[in-house]
């Protein structure tokens, strides 16, 4: 019999195996986990014989911290835990504790969390764990990414994770062999991750439906809706199974990425997630230069600070700027989508590694590098939208480095940079840069930004959060206005004089009515002449009665015989002079 009260265990003659358990977890506890000890005749009747046993505390009583999550503890499978220890995961990132529970029971996922945050395995490991067996063609899960360096860092942690097992994953993109990716949707393959436009080649190549396609990940959603490709991810969407789930992970969840969850989503479960990746100080500069004396700047501004990323607005101007640059003797290449993949991955290897000091990049690849050690992101086109200039200076002060970022602005372009920096709300002020000074700016301190005074500084308008929760007290103080004061000070305005009444004016005399013209003769008592038509030119024909229309003459049949000045028919008919023939020799035989 176990008697339990207060807290505390009595374990009795009969249950020697358990008093024998107890006794071991004694021997094994530390000095601060063992409990006090006391005998029997203390807490029991003295009749017992003594037996040594434990006050326990009660459950409310321990002091346990609060362990962090496991994979395990939140229900992924256990061939995917041990894969996850293999690779060396141990802990999950908060997006992934936070997504997790809900991906895994099915549910319609919307994460909002930044680059570098672990949203893949978030994504992953529901999709690898839900995922069925696939016919030839017939794919049943489907990750949809805007860039192809992206599509392949997605294939590459998939197919980590589902290693040793029979689930294939492939990735479909332009830049690569088209031949390649259908003979392998022909085998059969589970997992398609693809960028918007080849999936769209493939399908109406008839290489592969997406009918049976039940679990879908929208990855960097805004990046897809800044990019255009939101009217074919809708598209696509609309091919796959209805009762699908619908996982989708962005940066931010407005504008058209918020019209994607509403109607592509049922009860999405929302989780926001902030990244783990500590972020180094980054000096934003804005240079005032000639167009003429553009790329001596930024051959000045690389020379002096890299590894650099350079951002060109064109495919052509990309390779030009390259071109340039390795004249000059810097070691560049160019990254942008008229090259190939295997030239892409071949460049950002080369860079990564340092073979390579700066690399010219378009837009389309400012979310498809991820390489840390960059010091200097230079801008030589100014961003059009804000986000562009977010997602381009992320390239910098990764890892917790310092970084620079610096956007060459053009006389005709200052207008528009201005407007970025009240978007930005960027206090940075525009420095005048020439070739011989360049060295000169860089090396000395940049200016200090311009301070309104309402602590927002490098806070887009987008974040209005920060601002309404800051206390009212915090915020600038307006001055009060003296005008309403100053308005009862005034003197009273003396008073018109009201005017005298003015003399009636005497009645006009009323007109006398004009008399009524005749009526018009009718066309049936007074006919027009008509001359072979139905009426005279620039006359309208409803003034013309029905009887008094005469039709035109048809003309006069021909009997078969060509009309004068017109070729006859066929090509090879006959003509005055000449036989038929070819066709119409044979036709007349």
């Amino acid at each position: 019999m176990v008697v339990v009260g207060a807290g505390t265990a009595i374990v009795m003659g009969r249950q020697q195996s358990l008093a024998g358990r107890v006794e071991l977890w004694l021997e094994t506890a530390t000095p601060q986990q063992r409990p006090n000890r006391c005998t029997r005749h203390e807490i029991g009747p003295p009749s017992i014989y003594p037996i040594e046993c434990a006050r326990v505390p009660a459950p409310s009583m321990q002091e346990n911290p609060p362990m962090s999550p496991t994979f395990a503890s939140l229900g992924v499978p256990a061939r995917l835990c041990e894969r996850l220890d293999v690779l060396g995961i141990a802990d999950p990132f908060p997006v992934q504790a936070a997504t997790l529970p809900d991906a895994l029971a099915g549910r319609d996922v919307c994460g909002k969390a930044p680059t570098g945050s672990g949203k893949t395995i978030a994504f992953g490991l529901p999709l690898l764990a839900r995922v069925e067996k696939a016919a030839p063609r017939r794919p049943k899960a489907l990750v949809l990414v805007p860039t192809r360096e992206l599509a392949s860092q997605v294939q590459d942690q998939l197919m980590a994770l589902c290693w040793g097992t029979k689930t294939e994953v492939l990735a479909v993109y332009g830049g690569a062999g088209m031949d390649r990716q259908m003979r392998a949707l022909a085998k059969g393959v589970e997992v398609v991750v693809a960028t918007p436009g080849r999936l769209k080649d493939l399908l109406e190549r008839g290489s592969l439906r997406l009918d049976d396609v039940s679990i879908v990940v929208i990855d960097e959603a805004d990046r897809m809706a800044d990019m255009g490709f939101l009217p074919e991810v809708r598209r696509l969407l609309d091919l796959t199974n209805k009762k699908r789930q619908t996982m989708l992970f962005s940066a931010t969840l407005d504008g058209d990425v918020d019209v994607l969850i509403r109607n592509y989503q049922t009860n999405p479960v929302h989780h926001e997630a902030a990244s783990l990746e500590v972020q180094g100080e980054v000096t934003h500069r804005f240079w005032a230069v000639s167009h003429g004396e553009r790329i001596e700047v930024a051959t000045a501004i690389v020379q002096r600070c890299w590894p650099a990323i350079v951002f060109s607005r064109t495919r052509h101007g990309a390779e030009r700027l390259s071109k340039q640059l390795n004249k000059a003797g810097i070691r560049s290449e160019a990254i942008h989508g008229d090259r190939s993949q295997s030239q892409r991955e071949k460049a950002l290897r080369a860079f990564g590694k340092g073979d390579v000091h700066v690399l010219v990049a378009t837009d389309v690849a400012a979310r498809g590098i991820h390489v840390d050690g960059v010091a200097c992101v230079l801008q030589y086109d100014p961003p059009a939208t804000d986000k562009d200039y977010v997602h381009r200076s992320g390239r910098t002060g990764r890892a917790g480095e310092p970084g620079t970022v610096i956007t060459l602005v053009s006389p005709e372009k200052e207008k528009d940079v201005r407007k970025m920096q009240r978007e930005l709300r960027r206090r940075e002020p525009i420095e005048t840069a020439t070739v011989a000074t360049a060295a000169s700016i860089l090396a000395a301190t940049p200016a200090p930004p311009v301070d309104r005074g309402d602590g927002l500084d490098g806070v887009s308008r987008r974040e209005r959060a920060r601002a309404e929760d800051r206390p009212r007290s915090a915020r600038s103080a307006r001055p009060a206005r003296s005008a309403r004061s100053d308005r009862s000070e005034r003197p009273a305005r003396p008073e018109r004089p009201a005017r005298s009444a003015r003399p009636e004016s005497p009645a006009r005399p009323e007109r006398p009515a004009r008399p009524e013209r005749p009526a018009r003769p009718s066309s049936s008592t007074n006919p027009k002449p008509t001359r072979g038509k139905g009426h005279r030119k620039g006359e309208s024909p409803r003034a013309v009665s029905e009887g008094d229309w005469t039709p035109r003459p048809k003309p006069a049949s021909t009997g078969g015989k060509a009309k004068p000045g017109r070729r006859p028919t066929g090509a090879g008919a006959a003509r005055p002079g000449r036989p038929a023939s070819g066709n119409a020799r044979r036709r007349s035989s």
